[in-house]
């Protein structure tokens, strides 16, 4: 008698997780395409806050971008102490690195 309450309940239990996986797989099938009223509301208001949230970053990304900038033309000047050999490499390692910068600001925003 002991054994069989056992197996009942085990099955139960089977049954009951095998009822909640179905739920869950059925609830994320692409079958239910068509959102309720309220959810097209949702989503109009999520594409504004996509629309701030892009606005934001590309402020952002410009403000590093004038930053760097700025950055360069400092660092492109030459310098008291430095030969003329100097500052030409110098300046070579620097475009070098500016164009990297640029590059990974800009590739950020596409993240």
């Amino acid at each position: 008698m002991n054994g069989i309450v056992k197996k009942i309940a085990i099955y139960s239990m089977v049954g009951i997780m095998q009822v909640g996986f179905g739920a869950s797989i059925i609830e994320a099938s692409p079958l239910q395409n068509n959102p309720t009223p309220m959810q097209r509301g949702y989503d109009r208001h999520d594409q504004g806050r996509d629309r701030h949230d892009r606005e934001r970053w590309d402020r952002e990304r410009q403000r590093q971008e004038r930053f760097e900038n700025e950055r360069h033309e400092r660092e492109m000047k030459r310098r008291p102490h430095e030969t003329r050999k100097q500052w030409r490499e110098r300046q070579k390692h620097e475009i070098e690195r500016h164009e990297r910068e640029l590059r990974n600001i800009r590739e950020h925003r596409h993240r």
